[in-house]
């Protein structure tokens, strides 16, 4: 039988192949990783993982025991956290909110997965607009919210992130850029950016919508947006353009709009955030809820 460390160590270094990062979110040693690993690879007699002095990659009976026991380890993952939940009595009402269609359907998604376990609760998932920030959060509106990072407020709690998603922008199909397979972001000097304001701190908005391109070359200001589809019809009006998710292309397909890659832009990433005095077992249920969701 496998010891739950070695199950641990050989199901992170599978996913992260890297025996240092396997090392940093394990809490332990590169060393410790690699002996670990060894003599899990004694126990059962061949190699696991492939080993370069560049790469690790999974043999293929690694690749096996990988897709054998992951479920399994979920399962057992789950069985556990359903206990500790019954002892720490998870109940209550929970108000969660989202600023995109995918943090919606993430959120409801999650939401339903703990009632099924947890009947007694009461969960309800709104939208807020673009321009609230985390405001609806600080002033008691909701509970968490899964929202776009980056986050630094100091009252705040920030959970993992749980959804990354390349960035795009979005042109009128018949602006010169709209054609290109991808865009850089030196490429935005003097676009008349459509952007969000209202309680979204100033570090957020800088993060989202620069002023300057890499290079220093000023980035221009178009409309103000509250909504998506605020956005959306500036865009195909030629007001301006926006910056966005690649998802958005799915969610928001418009006949007069191109979706085209950042090609150099960071990806753009969501977690959930919730009030550090109101932590509770329900809000952490639920958000290993939504981390299991968005896996």
């Amino acid at each position: 039988m496998l010891e739950r460390y070695e199950l641990e160590t050989f199901l992170m270094l599978a996913e992260e192949l890297h025996f240092g990062r396997t090392g940093e979110r394990l809490g332990v040693s590169t060393g410790r990783v690699s002996q670990t690993v060894r003599k899990l690879e004694r126990r059962i007699g061949t190699p696991l993982f492939a080993r370069t002095s560049r790469t690790v990659d999974l043999t293929p009976v690694g690749r096996r025991l990988y897709e054998d026991l992951l479920p399994v380890h979920r399962q057992l993952r789950t069985a556990l956290e359903r206990a500790m939940d019954a002892g720490r009595g998870i109940h209550g009402r929970l108000r969660t909110g989202f600023a995109t269609p995918w943090g919606g359907e993430l959120l409801t998604a999650a939401a339903d997965c703990l009632l099924a376990d947890h009947p007694g609760c009461e969960i309800t998932v709104r939208e807020v607009s673009l321009d609230s920030g985390v405001r609806p959060l600080e002033v008691g509106e909701l509970d968490i919210q899964l929202t776009a990072f980056p986050v630094r407020e100091p009252e705040l709690t920030t959970g993992p992130v749980v959804l990354r998603d390349g960035r795009v922008l979005l042109l009128p199909v018949a602006h010169p850029l709209a054609g290109r397979p991808s865009l850089g972001l030196e490429d935005l000097a003097g676009l008349p950016l459509i952007t969000t304001e209202g309680a979204n701190p100033r570090h957020w908005l800088d993060h989202h919508y620069p002023r300057r391109t890499p290079s220093g070359a000023r980035i221009g200001r178009g409309p103000v947006a509250a909504t998506w589809q605020e956005v959306l019809s500036h865009v195909t009006a030629g007001r301006g353009v926006a910056p966005g998710a690649a998802r958005g292309a799915r969610y928001h397909p418009r006949p007069g709009i191109a979706y085209v890659p950042l090609r150099d832009a960071p990806p753009l990433e969501y977690g959930l955030v919730w009030r550090t005095a109101a932590d509770s077992a329900l809000i952490r249920a639920f958000a290993a809820a939504v981390g299991t969701q968005g896996r």
